[in-house]
C-alpha cells in the first residue's frame, strides 16, 4: 500500500473527508507552489473547516423548516414599522437567544409578522448557526398531543429542547380545546428562561383567553413570556402587506402591457 493510499485511509477513519477528497491534488498544488509544511497543513485544515461549516449551515436550514422566500434579503423594510425597523440589527445579532429572551410579535393578518420573525431566524442560521425550528402552533400542538398519548411527552420535549429558538407561528388559531391548551402551557413552561421562542399572534395578551381558556393559565403562560421579552408591534395599516404587494404586482403586469 502506498503512503498516499495509508494516508488517505487515515483520514476517511478520522472522518477528515474534505481533506481526503482533496489530499492527492494538493500535494501536486504544493509541490509545484513550493509551499512549506505550514501552509500545506494550514490550507488543508482551513478547507476542512470551511466545508464543514457550509455542510452544517445547510443541514441547520433544512431542520429549520424556514420558508425560502422569507428570509432577510427579501424582507421589504421600508413597509415595516420605524420601531422594528430600528431594533432590527439588534435582533440579527442574537444576544436575545444568548440571554433566552422571547421575541413577541402582535398584529392584524397579513401585517408581515411572519416574515419578520423567520428572517430574523434565517439570520440566526446563517450568521450564529444557532439551531432554529420554524412551525405553526397548531402542529406543534399536534405533535405534543401525539406524545402524550403515546407517554412520550417528556421525551418529545427533549427533542425540542435541542433548538435554541422555536417559531410559533399564529398561536391564535390553536384549536383550544382543555388537552390542547395543557400541552402548549407545558411547553412553554419547560422553556422558560432556558430557550427562546419567537411567536406570532393576531391577538394581543388581553384576549389569550381565548388560547388557555382558563384566566389563571392565561395569566400564567403571559407572565412566562412576557418576563424575558422583545415585543414588536405591527400597527393597523389601511391595507395589510400581502395586499399591497398583490396591488403592486398587478399594476407591474398592466405597465407592460
Amino acid at each position: 500500500m502506498s503512503q498516499i493510499i495509508r494516508t488517505e485511509n487515515l483520514l476517511k477513519s478520522l472522518n477528515l473527508l474534505t481533506v481526503q477528497s482533496m489530499y492527492k491534488d494538493t500535494i501536486k498544488k504544493a509541490e509545484k507552489g513550493n509551499w512549506g509544511y505550514k501552509k500545506f497543513l494550514t490550507h488543508l485544515c482551513e478547507c476542512e473547516f470551511e466545508d464543514r461549516k457550509e455542510r452544517k449551515t445547510r443541514r441547520l436550514i433544512t431542520q429549520s423548516k424556514l420558508e425560502k422566500d422569507k428570509s432577510y434579503d427579501l424582507l421589504d423594510k421600508k413597509l415595516l414599522p420605524e420601531k422594528i425597523r430600528r431594533i432590527l440589527p439588534s435582533l440579527l445579532e442574537g444576544d436575545f437567544v444568548k440571554k433566552a429572551e422571547n421575541v413577541l410579535a402582535f398584529g392584524l393578518p397579513g401585517r408581515g409578522k411572519t416574515h419578520v420573525v423567520e428572517a430574523i431566524a434565517w439570520e440566526l442560521v446563517l450568521r450564529h448557526n444557532y439551531r432554529v425550528l420554524f412551525t405553526a402552533t397548531f402542529k406543534l400542538v399536534e405533535n405534543l398531543l401525539a406524545a402524550k398519548k403515546n407517554l412520550e411527552l417528556e421525551c418529545h420535549l427533549k427533542k425540542l429542547d435541542r433548538y435554541d429558538v422555536i417559531i410559533l407561528d399564529d398561536i391564535g388559531y390553536v384549536q383550544q380545546s382543555r388537552e390542547e391548551m395543557e400541552v402548549l402551557f407545558t411547553f412553554l413552561a419547560e422553556r422558560y428562561e432556558r430557550k427562546s421562542i419567537m411567536i406570532t399572534s393576531n391577538l394581543v395578551f388581553s384576549q389569550w383567553e381565548k388560547i388557555f381558556k382558563d384566566p389563571m393559565t392565561t395569566m400564567a403562560a403571559v407572565d412566562r413570556l412576557v418576563h424575558h421579552s422583545i415585543i414588536l408591534e405591527f400597527p393597523v395599516r389601511a391595507i395589510s402587506i400581502r395586499a399591497e404587494k398583490a396591488k403592486n404586482n398587478l399594476n407591474r403586469k398592466g405597465d407592460k402591457k
